[in-house]
C-alpha cells in the first residue's frame, strides 16, 4: 500500500519515468478490478538490456525523488524482463523479444487500459 504518495502521482511519475528513457509500447492497466496484485500494471519494452536497464534506474530515481518508495526491483541484471514493484503500481520493463513471448496484455486482457495521452510525450 502506498501511503506517503498518491498512487495517481506514483503512476504518472514512472510512466513519464518509462517514456523519458524512450520505452516502446507504453501501456498501463487498471488491475483494480481483476487482481489483488496491484491497482496498476505499466508494461513497456526496449531494443536492448542496456536500454531496459535504463529506464528501470529512471523509473527507480524518480519515483524516489516524488516521495515514493521502491519495494522491489527484479530481474535487473538480466534484464530481459525487470518488475519494479512500486506498490499498488508494478512497472514491467521487457526486452522486446520477451514481452512478445510473455504477452502481459493478452494474459490479463480483461483489465482496461488507462488513457496515457496526457502522459506521453508525441513523437
Amino acid at each position: 500500500m502506498t501511503t506517503t504518495v498518491h498512487v495517481q502521482t506514483i503512476l504518472e511519475t514512472a510512466v513519464k519515468a518509462v517514456d523519458n528513457k524512450k520505452a516502446n509500447n507504453i501501456v498501463a492497466l487498471d488491475m483494480r478490478n481483476v487482481s489483488l496484485m496491484a491497482d496498476y500494471f505499466v508494461i513497456a519494452d526496449a531494443a536492448s538490456n542496456r536500454q531496459v536497464q535504463a529506464i528501470v534506474t529512471e523509473v527507480k530515481d524518480k519515483v524516489q525523488e516524488a516521495g515514493g518508495t521502491i519495494k522491489l526491483i527484479e530481474g535487473y541484471q538480466s534484464a530481459d524482463w525487470v518488475l519494479i514493484d512500486l506498490g499498488d503500481v508494478i512497472v514491467h520493463v521487457f526486452s522486446t523479444e520477451q514481452r512478445n513471448f510473455y504477452n502481459l496484455e493478452r494474459l490479463w486482457n480483461d483489465a482496461p487500459y488507462v488513457d496515457l495521452t496526457t502522459l506521453l510525450v508525441a513523437d
